[in-house]
């Protein structure tokens, strides 16, 4: 099975919706641009494991917690 980088993308961006942040303050708060975040979001970007845990860390996460949820949204989908 090949990582679903759009499935990704949708649960950060649920993830963030959820703590009602918007892309600008969440990318702020990862350290990264928000152009950056918006490409992850929409699956066209594939993110090192650094700014994964970057972007966990700024959503109250574990970085396994966040792989957990994609993998359960993954499983869900097929």
């Amino acid at each position: 099975m090949l990582f679903d980088y759009a499935v990704l993308g949708d649960t950060i961006r649920d993830m963030r919706r959820e703590r009602g942040l918007s892309q600008e303050v969440l990318s702020g708060l990862a350290g990264i641009a928000r152009t950056h975040l918006t490409m992850i979001e929409n699956g066209t970007m594939h993110p090192t494991i650094e700014t994964l845990c970057k972007i966990a860390q700024a959503l109250g996460l574990r970085t396994s917690e966040l792989f957990s949820m994609v993998e359960d949204r993954n499983n869900r989908d097929e």
